[in-house]
């Protein structure tokens, strides 16, 4: 019997990297899981992937009618969610003096107002005892080169969680915040990190990172199964650093 098995879990952006090993780590435990993505033909190929235990969901988060159409999929099929990942986000590396408006919208977008209305939209949906998940990033913690305007998308997450914490407590629901640091997916490419650039960043990372590599999105994977089973029973309110110890250096 797997730590999860019963359970419905939703996971954003459920279709690659972190998000989909998260769907698989789930969906090995026993849980039925949703996965929501902006692109039909990834989120397809990770249901085909994930097996009949997961169904997908494709819309962008940016637009509030996406997380209408995810609570009326958990209400319809399964009467409810248990477990509720929110782990879409996007990143932009620009100077604070270049930023755009645009650009400044489109990650506060993405990575805090969609997080904040998925969770009121599926908060009527989840049952009691459940658990929220929201990923944020080391970047809210440790400064990094251009990354001013990710940093505070993410940092507002987090404010989320200590708040919603307590709103939920009288329903037993924990709220809990994963912040990965460098972790090895395929986000890296879009980040500019060329395939011929990958062993020149990864000695990098090694010496900056405590624990002398890069991270695995399994393990982040891992700490979510923790936070959102019950195995994580007591623990609410916090923000766990998934990053090798860099956010130390």
């Amino acid at each position: 019997m797997g730590k999860l098995s019963g359970k419905v879990a939703v996971i954003t952006g459920g279709n690659s990297g972190i998000g989909f090993a998260m769907a698989s780590r789930f969906v090995a435990e026993g849980a039925r899981v949703v996965i929501v993505g902006r692109r039909a033909d990834a989120v397809e190929a990770a249901v085909a992937e994930l097996g009949p235990q997961a169904i997908g969901l494709t819309g962008d988060l940016a637009d509030l009618g996406t997380h209408d159409r995810v609570a009326a999929l958990v209400a319809d099929q399964f009467g409810g969610v248990d477990i509720y990942v929110a782990n879409a986000g996007m990143n932009q590396i620009t100077p604070s003096d270049a930023v755009s408006v645009d650009e400044y919208d489109v990650q506060f977008a993405t990575n805090t107002r969609a997080v904040f209305f998925g969770v009121q939209k599926v908060a009527p949906h989840l049952r009691d005892g459940g658990a929220i998940v929201l990923v944020s990033s080391i970047a809210s913690a440790k400064v990094l080169d251009g990354h001013a305007v990710y940093a505070g998308s993410k940092a507002a997450i987090e404010a989320f969680a200590q708040s919603w914490a307590l709103e939920f407590k009288a329903r037993g629901v924990r709220v809990n915040v994963i912040s990965p640091g460098p972790v090895d997916t395929p986000i890296l490419a879009k980040l500019g990190v060329a395939p011929a650039q990958r062993p020149g960043f990864e000695a990098a990372m090694a010496d900056a990172i405590p624990l002398g590599r890069l991270g695995r999105a399994e393990e982040v994977a891992a700490a979510a199964l923790l936070l959102a089973s019950g195995e994580g029973s007591f623990i609410t309110g916090v923000n766990l650093r998934v990053d090798g110890g860099i956010a130390l250096t």
